[in-house]
């Protein structure tokens, strides 16, 4: 019986990525999902002030209480939705304020992941030419660049989405949410409801482009696991002596 082989250095590496990456995806694969259903939930709740005040008479005579609730402002699906409460002797919602920062966190991290992802892309690409040295590789070469390519339109999906986020929050940042701002707002040009309704439109659309994201992941799935599979059978193969 001869001595083993010497493990090849590269499929070691590529069979440890193809492990843990596809592990990784999986995560990728519906993240996405989760962030587009919230999107589309702070949208919902956004949405709903915008059409009250696209029809709402500003109040002449608010109630004295500085806690009590503005009629003309308020409506009960944004309140229930996001717990935005406008208050008679109050500002900004508190919790508006908090979506906000939810939102920018979202597109931080999408900007963040994306260009991390589109670096690590470009070096995986490199890497990918390769393996066209190994011939029992041949037939599952396409899955492999298929995943980089893959992986290449969520890199750009995820900066599209940060981006759009961020704009989003550009508009919500042009309107002043003070119930004395918005009263003002309804007795004229009613700007306000034009304004969150450009800025939800935006944020669905970085829903669906989320979704699109991890539709796009998952379908890599399959892919791995062929593509994993060959390369732990070759290696497997390389580690046992020979007669």
């Amino acid at each position: 019986m001869s001595q083993a082989p010497a493990p090849d250095a590269l499929l070691e590496i590529v069979e440890n990525l193809a492990h843990y990456h596809r592990e990784h995806e999986k995560f990728y694969a519906q993240a996405p999902l989760e962030q587009a259903i919230r999107l589309q939930h702070v949208s919902r709740g956004l949405k709903a002030l915008a059409e009250r005040w696209a029809q709402a008479e500003p109040a002449t005579r608010p109630l004295p209480s500085p806690y009590a609730g503005a009629p003309d402002l308020n409506d009960e699906r944004a309140i229930e939705a996001l717990g935005v409460l406008f208050m008679e002797g109050g500002g900004e919602p508190a919790e508006l304020g908090a979506v906000k920062t939810e939102l920018r966190a979202l597109a931080e991290s999408h900007r963040t992941t994306g260009e991390w992802l589109s670096q690590a892309m470009d070096t995986g690409w490199a890497v990918a030419e390769k393996l066209l040295d190994y011939p029992d590789l041949a037939d599952v070469l396409a899955e492999r660049h298929r995943i980089i390519t893959t992986n290449w339109q969520t890199a750009t999906l995820s900066k599209v989405i940060g981006h759009t986020v961020d704009r989003a929050l550009d508009i919500l940042d042009r309107i002043d949410f003070s119930p004395a701002a918005i009263r003002t707002d309804l007795a004229g040009g009613r700007r306000d409801g034009t304004l969150l309704h450009a800025a939800c439109d935006l944020l669905d659309h970085a829903a669906d482009l989320a979704a699109i994201s991890a539709t796009l992941t998952h379908e890599n799935d399959r892919r791995w696991r062929v593509f994993h599979g060959r390369v732990q059978r070759i290696t497997a193969s390389a580690g046992r002596p020979s007669d």
